[in-house]
């Protein structure tokens, strides 16, 4: 026969039951909040332990690594600029060599 043992706070009345054994919060219904102050114990405890600051550090990374992203793209369009530049003229050069080749092989041909 398996069993479950469930330990409840001191604000609950545990009855018997036939079915199951029956728990009710003891002076009403009023919510139990024994957790934060489990919570606060812990950080009196341990002061160094600061809430929150794990989730700054991380945000703190993101934009680091957002900015570092920026930067290699601005070098990358940098070196991209330049290369369209380089391009553009090399084919400005050989439509220019292309235009005086047709122009000599029009003089020849006339001759």
């Amino acid at each position: 026969r398996k069993r479950l043992d469930i330990a409840l706070g001191p604000r609950y009345e545990v009855g018997e039951s036939s079915s199951a054994a029956a728990a009710r919060p003891a002076g009403g219904f009023r919510a139990d909040y024994d957790f934060v102050a489990t919570v606060d114990r812990e950080i009196i405890r341990n002061p160094e332990r600061e809430v929150g600051y794990g989730i700054t550090d991380s945000w703190d990374e993101i934009i680091s690594e957002i900015r570092e992203l920026h930067a290699a793209d601005r070098r990358r369009q940098t070196v991209i600029s330049e290369l369209l530049r380089l391009e553009h003229r090399r084919s400005m050069e050989t439509f220019e060599s292309r235009t005086a080749l047709q122009g000599q092989i029009t003089a020849l041909q006339g001759q």
